[in-house]
Protein backbone atom coordinates (compact mmCIF):
# COMPACT_ATOMS: atom_id res chain seq x y z
CA UNK A 1 0.00 0.00 0.00
CA UNK A 2 0.84 3.94 -0.58
CA UNK A 3 -0.88 4.86 2.42
CA UNK A 4 1.18 4.73 5.93
CA UNK A 5 -0.67 5.28 9.48
CA UNK A 6 0.82 6.52 12.66
CA UNK A 7 -0.96 7.01 15.69
CA UNK A 8 -1.00 9.70 18.31
CA UNK A 9 0.61 12.65 15.53
CA UNK A 10 3.01 13.03 13.11
CA UNK A 11 5.91 15.56 13.53
CA UNK A 12 5.78 18.35 10.96
CA UNK A 13 2.95 16.61 9.02
CA UNK A 14 1.00 19.38 6.60
CA UNK A 15 -2.56 19.92 7.15
CA UNK A 16 -5.22 18.85 4.81
CA UNK A 17 -8.20 21.28 5.70
CA UNK A 18 -11.50 20.14 5.29
CA UNK A 19 -13.88 22.73 4.00
CA UNK A 20 -17.56 22.91 3.72
CA UNK A 21 -18.98 24.66 0.17
CA UNK A 22 -18.59 28.59 0.67
CA UNK A 23 -17.27 27.93 3.95
CA UNK A 24 -13.89 29.99 3.40
CA UNK A 25 -14.41 32.35 6.20
CA UNK A 26 -15.36 29.43 8.59
CA UNK A 27 -12.81 26.86 8.00
CA UNK A 28 -10.49 28.07 10.50
CA UNK A 29 -8.16 28.24 7.93
CA UNK A 30 -4.35 30.31 8.07
CA UNK A 31 -4.12 34.02 6.20
CA UNK A 32 -2.20 32.46 3.77
CA UNK A 33 -4.63 29.43 2.76
CA UNK A 34 -7.23 31.62 3.02
CA UNK A 35 -5.94 34.34 0.54
CA UNK A 36 -4.34 31.56 -2.09
CA UNK A 37 -8.30 29.88 -2.12
CA UNK A 38 -9.68 32.95 -3.20
CA UNK A 39 -7.18 33.81 -6.03
CA UNK A 40 -8.21 30.31 -7.56
CA UNK A 41 -11.76 30.45 -7.02
CA UNK A 42 -12.02 27.41 -4.32
CA UNK A 43 -14.73 26.91 -2.89
CA UNK A 44 -14.93 23.97 -1.28
CA UNK A 45 -16.93 22.42 -3.60
CA UNK A 46 -17.37 18.45 -2.76
CA UNK A 47 -14.19 16.58 -4.09
CA UNK A 48 -11.81 19.58 -5.02
CA UNK A 49 -8.45 19.92 -3.58
CA UNK A 50 -6.11 22.86 -3.88
CA UNK A 51 -2.50 22.56 -2.25
CA UNK A 52 -1.60 25.95 -1.30
CA UNK A 53 2.12 27.23 -0.40
CA UNK A 54 3.62 28.08 2.87
CA UNK A 55 7.40 29.62 3.45
CA UNK A 56 10.43 29.87 1.12
CA UNK A 57 8.20 28.03 -1.70
CA UNK A 58 7.45 24.90 0.68
CA UNK A 59 4.03 23.33 0.23
CA UNK A 60 2.06 25.02 3.26
CA UNK A 61 -0.84 22.43 3.16
CA UNK A 62 -3.95 21.87 1.31
CA UNK A 63 -7.68 22.43 0.83
CA UNK A 64 -10.29 19.48 0.20
CA UNK A 65 -13.97 20.74 -0.09
CA UNK A 66 -16.50 18.44 1.57
CA UNK A 67 -19.13 20.38 -0.61
CA UNK A 68 -22.86 20.93 1.58
CA UNK A 69 -21.31 18.28 3.97
CA UNK A 70 -24.15 15.34 3.51
CA UNK A 71 -21.11 13.38 0.79
CA UNK A 72 -19.50 10.07 2.19
CA UNK A 73 -16.47 9.98 3.94
CA UNK A 74 -14.91 7.35 1.53
CA UNK A 75 -14.49 10.56 -1.14
CA UNK A 76 -11.11 11.26 0.64
CA UNK A 77 -10.06 8.55 -1.26
CA UNK A 78 -8.93 11.31 -4.07
CA UNK A 79 -6.51 12.79 -1.51
CA UNK A 80 -4.33 9.51 -1.91
CA UNK A 81 -4.13 10.02 -5.75
CA UNK A 82 -3.66 14.22 -5.83
CA UNK A 83 -1.83 15.23 -2.69
CA UNK A 84 2.15 15.15 -3.12
CA UNK A 85 4.33 12.84 -1.59
CA UNK A 86 5.24 13.73 2.35
CA UNK A 87 3.66 13.36 5.70
CA UNK A 88 -0.25 14.79 6.16
CA UNK A 89 -2.88 15.23 9.00
CA UNK A 90 -6.55 15.84 8.32
CA UNK A 91 -8.12 19.02 10.15
CA UNK A 92 -11.21 19.86 10.41
CA UNK A 93 -15.03 18.25 10.03
CA UNK A 94 -14.38 14.14 10.30
CA UNK A 95 -17.91 12.70 11.00
CA UNK A 96 -16.13 9.59 10.81
CA UNK A 97 -12.56 9.46 11.32
CA UNK A 98 -11.80 5.88 10.45
CA UNK A 99 -13.85 5.68 7.13
CA UNK A 100 -12.05 8.59 6.02
CA UNK A 101 -8.58 6.93 6.57
CA UNK A 102 -9.90 3.97 4.63
CA UNK A 103 -11.06 6.39 1.80
CA UNK A 104 -7.66 7.09 1.54
CA UNK A 105 -6.42 3.94 2.00
CA UNK A 106 -8.90 2.50 -0.90
CA UNK A 107 -7.74 5.43 -2.95
CA UNK A 108 -4.33 4.55 -3.04
CA UNK A 109 -4.74 1.64 -5.51
CA UNK A 110 -2.89 1.00 -8.18
CA UNK A 111 -3.09 -2.26 -9.82
CA UNK A 112 0.45 -2.74 -10.72
CA UNK A 113 1.05 -6.39 -12.47
CA UNK A 114 1.59 -5.44 -15.91
CA UNK A 115 3.44 -2.19 -15.56
CA UNK A 116 1.94 1.05 -14.03
CA UNK A 117 3.96 2.16 -11.34
CA UNK A 118 2.39 2.49 -7.47
CA UNK A 119 1.10 5.74 -6.55
CA UNK A 120 3.16 8.17 -4.50
CA UNK A 121 3.81 7.24 -0.53
CA UNK A 122 2.07 9.38 2.06
CA UNK A 123 1.83 8.98 5.68
CA UNK A 124 -1.34 10.11 7.30
CA UNK A 125 -0.98 10.89 10.82
CA UNK A 126 -4.38 9.29 12.92
CA UNK A 127 -6.11 9.66 15.93
CA UNK A 128 -6.16 7.66 19.12
CA UNK A 129 -9.47 5.84 18.08
CA UNK A 130 -8.24 5.18 15.06
CA UNK A 131 -7.52 1.20 14.64
CA UNK A 132 -4.59 1.40 12.13
CA UNK A 133 -4.03 -2.61 11.69
CA UNK A 134 -8.25 -2.75 10.94
CA UNK A 135 -7.34 -0.45 8.14
CA UNK A 136 -4.88 -2.23 6.76
CA UNK A 137 -6.66 -5.44 6.75
CA UNK A 138 -9.99 -4.26 5.20
CA UNK A 139 -7.53 -2.91 2.44
CA UNK A 140 -5.47 -5.71 2.10
CA UNK A 141 -8.72 -7.41 1.44
CA UNK A 142 -10.60 -5.32 -1.11
CA UNK A 143 -6.98 -5.19 -2.80
CA UNK A 144 -7.06 -8.70 -3.33
CA UNK A 145 -10.20 -8.66 -4.50
CA UNK A 146 -9.44 -6.13 -7.03
CA UNK A 147 -6.26 -7.55 -7.94
CA UNK A 148 -7.73 -11.05 -8.88
CA UNK A 149 -11.04 -9.20 -10.97
CA UNK A 150 -8.70 -7.22 -13.09
CA UNK A 151 -6.02 -10.18 -13.91
CA UNK A 152 -7.03 -11.01 -17.38
CA UNK A 153 -8.44 -14.92 -18.16
CA UNK A 154 -4.44 -15.54 -19.67
CA UNK A 155 -3.54 -14.95 -16.32
CA UNK A 156 -6.32 -16.26 -14.46
CA UNK A 157 -7.84 -19.29 -15.06
CA UNK A 158 -9.08 -22.16 -13.09
CA UNK A 159 -4.93 -23.40 -12.28
CA UNK A 160 -4.27 -19.37 -11.07
CA UNK A 161 -7.38 -18.78 -8.91
CA UNK A 162 -6.32 -21.91 -6.97
CA UNK A 163 -2.89 -21.10 -6.59
CA UNK A 164 -4.22 -17.62 -5.67
CA UNK A 165 -6.35 -19.49 -3.05
CA UNK A 166 -3.57 -21.65 -1.47
CA UNK A 167 -1.53 -18.61 -1.10
CA UNK A 168 -3.91 -17.14 0.68
CA UNK A 169 -4.40 -20.28 2.75
CA UNK A 170 -0.44 -20.48 3.22
CA UNK A 171 -0.48 -16.83 4.95
CA UNK A 172 -3.38 -17.40 7.44
CA UNK A 173 -2.77 -21.28 8.09
CA UNK A 174 -6.03 -22.66 6.22
CA UNK A 175 -6.08 -26.23 4.72
CA UNK A 176 -7.16 -26.04 0.61
CA UNK A 177 -9.10 -29.08 -0.73
CA UNK A 178 -9.47 -29.33 -4.58
CA UNK A 179 -11.42 -31.46 -6.49
CA UNK A 180 -10.81 -31.12 -10.45
CA UNK A 181 -11.37 -33.00 -13.83
CA UNK A 182 -13.37 -36.11 -13.97
CA UNK A 183 -12.95 -36.12 -10.38
CA UNK A 184 -15.73 -33.85 -10.29
CA UNK A 185 -17.98 -36.55 -11.64
CA UNK A 186 -17.43 -39.14 -9.12
CA UNK A 187 -17.61 -36.28 -5.99
CA UNK A 188 -21.23 -36.05 -6.96
CA UNK A 189 -20.27 -32.19 -8.67
CA UNK A 190 -21.80 -32.42 -12.40
CA UNK A 191 -23.41 -28.94 -12.90
CA UNK A 192 -19.35 -27.58 -12.00
CA UNK A 193 -17.97 -30.65 -14.43
CA UNK A 194 -20.60 -29.74 -17.66
CA UNK A 195 -20.34 -26.15 -17.27
CA UNK A 196 -16.22 -26.59 -17.14
CA UNK A 197 -15.40 -29.36 -19.40
CA UNK A 198 -14.47 -27.70 -23.02
CA UNK A 199 -12.05 -25.43 -21.52
CA UNK A 200 -8.49 -26.54 -21.48
CA UNK A 201 -7.70 -26.01 -17.73
CA UNK A 202 -9.71 -28.61 -16.20
CA UNK A 203 -12.93 -27.15 -14.18
CA UNK A 204 -11.87 -27.83 -10.36
CA UNK A 205 -13.87 -26.97 -6.41
CA UNK A 206 -12.15 -25.12 -4.40
CA UNK A 207 -12.32 -26.00 -0.48
CA UNK A 208 -10.53 -23.82 2.00
CA UNK A 209 -11.16 -24.53 5.64
CA UNK A 210 -10.34 -22.16 8.33
CA UNK A 211 -10.15 -21.29 12.08
CA UNK A 212 -11.46 -23.60 14.95
CA UNK A 213 -13.76 -26.62 14.78
CA UNK A 214 -16.05 -25.93 17.58
CA UNK A 215 -16.87 -22.21 16.26
CA UNK A 216 -19.65 -21.44 14.39
CA UNK A 217 -19.73 -21.76 11.13
CA UNK A 218 -20.00 -19.79 8.25
CA UNK A 219 -19.49 -20.58 4.52
CA UNK A 220 -18.65 -18.36 1.80
CA UNK A 221 -19.37 -19.28 -1.74
CA UNK A 222 -17.94 -17.49 -4.82
CA UNK A 223 -18.38 -18.01 -8.20
CA UNK A 224 -15.31 -18.57 -10.40
CA UNK A 225 -15.99 -18.19 -14.02
CA UNK A 226 -12.47 -17.13 -14.92
CA UNK A 227 -13.82 -16.29 -18.66
CA UNK A 228 -17.22 -16.58 -19.89
CA UNK A 229 -17.72 -17.14 -23.63
CA UNK A 230 -21.28 -17.48 -23.27
CA UNK A 231 -20.74 -21.33 -24.17
CA UNK A 232 -22.36 -22.43 -27.62
CA UNK A 233 -24.84 -19.48 -26.88
CA UNK A 234 -21.99 -17.60 -27.63
CA UNK A 235 -21.76 -14.08 -26.24
CA UNK A 236 -21.55 -11.33 -28.86
CA UNK A 237 -17.88 -9.59 -29.36
CA UNK A 238 -18.84 -6.38 -27.21
CA UNK A 239 -20.12 -8.79 -24.28
CA UNK A 240 -16.41 -10.74 -23.76
CA UNK A 241 -14.81 -7.51 -23.02
CA UNK A 242 -15.34 -7.66 -19.41
CA UNK A 243 -15.45 -10.86 -18.80
CA UNK A 244 -12.16 -11.54 -17.25
CA UNK A 245 -14.15 -10.45 -14.15
CA UNK A 246 -16.58 -12.86 -14.22
CA UNK A 247 -14.95 -14.57 -11.03
CA UNK A 248 -15.85 -11.73 -8.87
CA UNK A 249 -18.15 -13.62 -7.02
CA UNK A 250 -14.93 -15.29 -6.38
CA UNK A 251 -12.77 -12.50 -5.85
CA UNK A 252 -14.87 -10.83 -3.52
CA UNK A 253 -15.39 -13.94 -1.25
CA UNK A 254 -11.80 -14.43 -0.98
CA UNK A 255 -11.22 -10.74 -0.31
CA UNK A 256 -13.54 -10.92 2.74
CA UNK A 257 -12.21 -14.33 3.46
CA UNK A 258 -8.91 -12.40 4.06
CA UNK A 259 -10.29 -9.88 6.28
CA UNK A 260 -11.89 -12.80 8.50
CA UNK A 261 -8.95 -14.48 8.68
CA UNK A 262 -6.62 -11.76 9.42
CA UNK A 263 -9.00 -10.41 12.55
CA UNK A 264 -9.13 -13.38 13.39
CA UNK A 265 -12.37 -13.78 14.43
CA UNK A 266 -14.34 -16.48 16.02
CA UNK A 267 -15.93 -18.92 13.26
CA UNK A 268 -15.39 -21.98 11.56
CA UNK A 269 -14.63 -20.38 8.00
CA UNK A 270 -15.27 -22.44 5.06
CA UNK A 271 -14.68 -21.03 1.41
CA UNK A 272 -16.36 -22.96 -1.93
CA UNK A 273 -15.03 -21.79 -5.13
CA UNK A 274 -16.13 -23.78 -8.53
CA UNK A 275 -13.62 -22.33 -10.65
CA UNK A 276 -14.09 -23.16 -14.50
CA UNK A 277 -13.90 -21.61 -17.83
CA UNK A 278 -16.98 -21.40 -19.85
CA UNK A 279 -15.27 -21.87 -22.98
CA UNK A 280 -16.75 -23.43 -26.72
CA UNK A 281 -15.10 -26.80 -28.09
CA UNK A 282 -17.23 -30.08 -29.41
CA UNK A 283 -17.59 -31.35 -25.98
CA UNK A 284 -19.28 -28.41 -24.66
CA UNK A 285 -22.44 -28.61 -22.77
CA UNK A 286 -25.81 -27.51 -25.20
CA UNK A 287 -28.82 -25.55 -25.04
CA UNK A 288 -31.76 -28.12 -24.06
CA UNK A 289 -29.14 -30.42 -22.54
CA UNK A 290 -30.75 -31.92 -19.47
CA UNK A 291 -28.18 -32.03 -16.42
CA UNK A 292 -28.30 -33.84 -12.98
CA UNK A 293 -27.00 -31.79 -9.87
CA UNK A 294 -25.63 -32.70 -6.56
CA UNK A 295 -28.54 -32.14 -4.81
CA UNK A 296 -30.86 -34.01 -7.22
CA UNK A 297 -32.83 -31.79 -9.51
CA UNK A 298 -32.08 -32.34 -12.66
CA UNK A 299 -32.04 -28.79 -14.77
CA UNK A 300 -32.81 -28.47 -18.33
CA UNK A 301 -30.12 -25.99 -20.12
CA UNK A 302 -32.11 -23.29 -21.72
CA UNK A 303 -29.35 -20.85 -21.99
CA UNK A 304 -25.41 -21.82 -21.43
CA UNK A 305 -24.78 -18.51 -20.81
CA UNK A 306 -26.67 -18.73 -17.87
CA UNK A 307 -24.05 -20.75 -16.39
CA UNK A 308 -22.74 -19.37 -13.48
CA UNK A 309 -26.10 -20.44 -11.54
CA UNK A 310 -25.11 -23.82 -12.26
CA UNK A 311 -21.82 -23.93 -10.68
CA UNK A 312 -23.15 -21.99 -7.72
CA UNK A 313 -26.22 -24.54 -7.14
CA UNK A 314 -23.52 -27.91 -6.65
CA UNK A 315 -21.55 -25.55 -4.63
CA UNK A 316 -24.69 -23.84 -2.46
CA UNK A 317 -25.98 -27.73 -2.44
CA UNK A 318 -22.57 -28.69 -0.88
CA UNK A 319 -22.61 -26.17 1.42
CA UNK A 320 -26.17 -26.67 2.84
CA UNK A 321 -25.46 -30.13 3.75
CA UNK A 322 -23.14 -28.87 6.30
CA UNK A 323 -25.78 -26.46 7.90
CA UNK A 324 -23.87 -23.72 8.59
CA UNK A 325 -24.86 -21.10 10.91
CA UNK A 326 -24.60 -18.54 7.56
CA UNK A 327 -24.05 -19.20 3.67
CA UNK A 328 -23.22 -16.26 1.71
CA UNK A 329 -22.54 -16.36 -2.09
CA UNK A 330 -21.53 -14.21 -4.23
CA UNK A 331 -21.45 -13.90 -7.53
CA UNK A 332 -21.91 -11.36 -11.01
CA UNK A 333 -24.72 -13.29 -11.88
CA UNK A 334 -26.93 -10.91 -13.89
CA UNK A 335 -27.37 -8.03 -16.03
CA UNK A 336 -30.75 -7.63 -14.80
CA UNK A 337 -29.33 -6.91 -11.63
CA UNK A 338 -27.43 -4.28 -13.55
CA UNK A 339 -30.28 -2.62 -15.30
CA UNK A 340 -32.31 -2.86 -12.02
CA UNK A 341 -30.24 -0.86 -10.22
CA UNK A 342 -26.77 -0.42 -12.07
CA UNK A 343 -23.62 -1.37 -11.73
CA UNK A 344 -22.77 0.58 -8.17
CA UNK A 345 -25.35 -0.94 -6.13
CA UNK A 346 -25.71 -4.51 -5.86
CA UNK A 347 -28.75 -6.16 -4.60
CA UNK A 348 -29.16 -8.90 -2.20
CA UNK A 349 -31.73 -11.56 -1.48
CA UNK A 350 -32.36 -13.30 2.08
CA UNK A 351 -35.45 -14.84 3.73
CA UNK A 352 -33.96 -13.97 7.25
CA UNK A 353 -35.04 -10.59 8.29
CA UNK A 354 -32.85 -10.10 10.89
CA UNK A 355 -30.12 -10.57 8.24
CA UNK A 356 -31.19 -8.04 6.12
CA UNK A 357 -32.00 -5.68 8.88
CA UNK A 358 -28.21 -6.23 10.16
CA UNK A 359 -26.78 -5.77 6.33
CA UNK A 360 -28.70 -2.92 5.35
CA UNK A 361 -27.36 -0.70 8.71
CA UNK A 362 -23.60 -1.63 7.62
CA UNK A 363 -24.12 -0.86 3.98
CA UNK A 364 -24.69 2.48 5.35
CA UNK A 365 -22.54 2.34 8.39
CA UNK A 366 -19.38 1.34 6.26
CA UNK A 367 -20.81 3.53 2.79
CA UNK A 368 -20.87 -0.31 1.38
CA UNK A 369 -23.93 0.34 -1.13
CA UNK A 370 -26.12 -2.58 -0.88
CA UNK A 371 -30.43 -2.89 -1.75
CA UNK A 372 -32.27 -5.37 -0.71
CA UNK A 373 -34.66 -7.34 -3.41
CA UNK A 374 -37.69 -9.80 -2.93
CA UNK A 375 -37.25 -13.60 -3.27
CA UNK A 376 -40.59 -13.10 -4.81
CA UNK A 377 -42.01 -16.79 -4.75
CA UNK A 378 -44.14 -16.72 -7.42
CA UNK A 379 -41.80 -16.20 -10.01
CA UNK A 380 -40.44 -19.33 -8.93
CA UNK A 381 -42.61 -20.67 -11.22
CA UNK A 382 -41.01 -18.95 -14.50
CA UNK A 383 -38.11 -21.48 -13.82
CA UNK A 384 -40.75 -24.88 -15.11
CA UNK A 385 -39.34 -27.07 -17.04
CA UNK A 386 -41.81 -29.79 -19.32
CA UNK A 387 -38.92 -32.13 -19.50
CA UNK A 388 -36.63 -31.56 -16.15
CA UNK A 389 -37.27 -30.18 -12.58
CA UNK A 390 -36.55 -26.80 -13.46
CA UNK A 391 -35.26 -24.79 -16.19
CA UNK A 392 -32.04 -22.42 -15.83
CA UNK A 393 -33.34 -19.28 -17.58
CA UNK A 394 -37.43 -18.45 -17.61
CA UNK A 395 -38.84 -18.01 -20.83
CA UNK A 396 -40.65 -14.45 -20.31
CA UNK A 397 -36.98 -12.54 -19.52
CA UNK A 398 -38.46 -10.42 -17.05
CA UNK A 399 -37.06 -10.48 -13.68
CA UNK A 400 -34.23 -11.98 -14.14
CA UNK A 401 -32.11 -11.23 -11.20
CA UNK A 402 -34.66 -12.27 -8.85
CA UNK A 403 -35.21 -15.21 -10.95
CA UNK A 404 -31.56 -16.00 -10.63
CA UNK A 405 -31.77 -15.92 -6.84
CA UNK A 406 -34.53 -18.33 -6.86
CA UNK A 407 -33.25 -20.50 -8.69
CA UNK A 408 -30.30 -20.74 -6.19
CA UNK A 409 -32.77 -20.69 -3.23
CA UNK A 410 -33.96 -24.25 -4.68
CA UNK A 411 -30.37 -25.61 -3.65
CA UNK A 412 -30.75 -24.26 0.08
CA UNK A 413 -33.26 -26.18 2.16
CA UNK A 414 -31.42 -26.60 5.69
CA UNK A 415 -29.57 -23.51 6.41
CA UNK A 416 -31.00 -21.00 8.83
CA UNK A 417 -29.26 -18.20 7.37
CA UNK A 418 -28.63 -17.71 3.42
CA UNK A 419 -27.64 -14.62 1.57
CA UNK A 420 -27.36 -13.82 -1.90
CA UNK A 421 -25.40 -11.18 -3.91
CA UNK A 422 -25.61 -10.31 -7.62
CA UNK A 423 -22.59 -8.09 -7.77
CA UNK A 424 -20.74 -6.23 -10.31
CA UNK A 425 -17.33 -6.40 -9.35
CA UNK A 426 -16.54 -3.36 -11.14
CA UNK A 427 -15.85 0.61 -11.66
CA UNK A 428 -16.91 1.54 -15.03
CA UNK A 429 -16.10 4.99 -14.34
CA UNK A 430 -13.72 6.28 -11.65
CA UNK A 431 -14.48 7.03 -8.01
CA UNK A 432 -12.37 8.82 -5.48
CA UNK A 433 -12.19 5.32 -3.32
CA UNK A 434 -11.67 3.38 -6.33
CA UNK A 435 -10.09 3.56 -10.35
CA UNK A 436 -11.96 2.00 -12.98
CA UNK A 437 -11.36 -1.88 -12.59
CA UNK A 438 -12.33 -4.57 -10.44
CA UNK A 439 -14.06 -4.03 -6.83
CA UNK A 440 -15.38 -4.89 -3.81
CA UNK A 441 -18.79 -4.91 -3.29
CA UNK A 442 -20.48 -6.02 -0.32
CA UNK A 443 -17.62 -7.65 1.49
CA UNK A 444 -16.92 -4.98 3.71
CA UNK A 445 -20.69 -4.29 5.13
CA UNK A 446 -20.67 -8.34 5.72
CA UNK A 447 -17.22 -7.75 7.74
CA UNK A 448 -19.03 -5.48 9.74
CA UNK A 449 -22.03 -7.84 10.23
CA UNK A 450 -20.14 -10.91 11.22
CA UNK A 451 -17.43 -9.40 13.58
CA UNK A 452 -20.83 -8.02 15.22
CA UNK A 453 -22.24 -11.24 15.22
CA UNK A 454 -19.28 -13.60 16.49
CA UNK A 455 -16.63 -11.35 17.84
CA UNK A 456 -12.39 -12.39 17.58
CA UNK A 457 -11.10 -15.56 19.25
CA UNK A 458 -9.12 -13.32 21.59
Amino acid sequence: MAVEFVANGLAGALPVYLMRKNGLENAGLPQVAQDWAKANDFTGEAGKILVFPGEGGKIGGALFGLGDGTGGMLALGSLARFLPKGDWRLEGELKDPELAALGIVLGSYVFTRYGKKPGRPLRLALPETVDASRLMRLGDGVFLARDLANTPANDMGPDALEQAVRSMAKKHGADVAVTAGDDLLSANFPLIHAVGRAAEQAPRLIDLRWGALDAPKITLVGKGVCFDTGGLDIKPAAGMLLMKKDMGGAANVLGLASIIMASGLNVRLRVLIPAVENAISGNAFRPGDILPSRKGLTVEIGNTDAEGRLVLADALALADEEKPELLIDMATLTGAARVALGPDLPPFYTDDEGLATDIAAASVAVEDPLWRLPLWQPYDAKMASKVADLNNVNADGFAGSITAALFLKRFVENTPAWVHFDIYAWNPAERPHGPVGGEAQGIRALEKVIAKRFGSQN
